[in-house]
Formats: structure tokens, C-alpha cells, sequence
């Protein structure tokens, strides 16, 4: 049995979002549901909850139904390095202050 799930808020309006886009996405190609749903190997009820932004799906039947309807490029590029801002900050912090090349095992300091 699954853990019970309540994600904060902006998770709950960041998944409606993906549901409406994917709907959207899906009428602009006039592909009924049925036919997504197969093409993604879930079930006609699951694009609907899909489509509703329902947290409960697993993140793997959502990118079934991205590749499904040619969208999962976007997906990969989600966490990307060149949109993690944060990230990128972090590790330019991390980086050391001072470069000091490293000394091979042949030589000495004498030169």
C-alpha cells in the first residue's frame, strides 16, 4: 500500500499546470484520449487524472504520456545545470580561492 502523499501547495499547482498543458497539448494534435493512452501503455482513467494534475501518478506515466505526445525533450531538460541557478551558485562558492598546481612525484621544491 502506498505512503500517503499530501505535497505542499506549489507542487499541487505545478502538476494541475503539467495537466492542462498535456490536455492542451493533446487537443491542439486532435489525438482523442484513448489513442494517448495507448501510445503511453497506461489506461484511458490515468490520462484523465494525468490531465487533472493528480499527484498520485507516478512520474513514469507522465513521461510516458510527454513521449506519447512528443514532448519529452522539455522533461530531460528540467534539472538541467544550465537552468539550475542555485546550483551553479553553489558550486562557484565551492570552488577554492586560490589555484595551487599540483607538484609531481619527480619533483622537488629545491628545483
Amino acid at each position: 500500500m502506498p505512503t500517503p502523499h499530501n505535497p505542499p501547495a506549489s507542487v499541487r499547482r505545478a502538476l494541475r499546470k503539467l495537466g492542462v498543458d498535456i490536455k492542451d497539448a493533446r487537443r491542439r494534435r486532435r489525438l482523442p484520449m484513448a489513442v494517448v493512452a495507448e501510445r503511453a501503455f497506461t489506461s484511458r482513467s490515468t490520462l484523465q487524472r494525468i490531465e487533472a494534475g493528480d499527484t498520485n501518478v507516478s512520474i513514469g506515466i507522465y513521461a510516458g504520456v510527454l513521449h506519447a505526445l512528443g514532448l519529452l525533450k522539455g522533461l530531460s531538460d528540467i534539472a538541467d545545470i544550465s537552468n539550475d541557478v542555485v546550483g551553479q551558485s553553489l558550486a562557484s562558492a565551492d570552488l577554492p580561492k586560490h589555484a595551487h598546481p599540483r607538484r609531481s612525484a619527480g619533483t622537488s621544491r629545491d628545483g
